[in-house]
């Protein structure tokens, strides 16, 4: 006789499982100008090609935080095709580190792989850290972040909050090459 696995069985199974998002992410200079306005960072390196070459750079360059546009993509593959033991409402990214190796500039085409680097249960929760490595197009190190998670699985979910949640998750990605 065996045990049937429990959600957390299946999930700790998984550390150690590494996914790669396919294709590649090209980094454009509007989309630079676009993300630094919604983060309100003025700097004058992601608007201007002058204000990079104040910097040393010969086009602009991202602000820091540019990469969450991958970390959402690969995010959101993971919980939708292999940790599909929870509703995406009833997740909470609870903390971001990251490490920038160089910055992020206009023509880059990133790649992004994810890792679940560990998986623990906390106080009736689970805590999922993931270990986001982005490179570029000849595979240099560009950025690497660990992206720690709470999850909730059973219980009452909140079926309003599981709608929204739904729709932001169905809204069209940013494509990729």
């Amino acid at each position: 006789m065996t045990a049937e696995l429990t959600v957390s069985d299946r999930v700790a199974a998984l550390v150690g499982y590494t996914y790669r998002m396919p294709g590649y992410y090209e980094v454009g200079r509007e989309k630079i100008r676009e993300f630094a306005d919604a983060v309100h960072d003025d700097h004058p390196a992601h608007h201007t090609e002058r204000g990079a070459a104040e910097l040393g750079y010969r086009t602009l360059i991202a602000p820091i935080t540019f990469t969450s546009i991958l970390g959402s993509i690969v995010q959101q593959q993971l919980f939708t095709e292999f940790v599909t033991v929870y509703d995406l409402s009833q997740v909470l990214h609870t903390d971001q580190r990251l490490v920038a190796h160089r910055p992020v500039r206009v023509g880059d085409q990133l790649h992004c792989e994810s890792t679940l680097e560990s998986f623990r249960q906390s106080h009736g929760q689970d805590v999922l850290v993931f270990r986001n490595e982005i490179t570029d197009g000849d595979g240099g190190a560009v950025q690497t972040s660990w992206t720690t998670m709470i999850a909730r699985s059973g219980g009452v979910i909140d079926e309003a909050l599981a709608g929204v949640v739904a729709d932001i998750m169905r809204r069209r990605p940013p494509r990729l090459c």
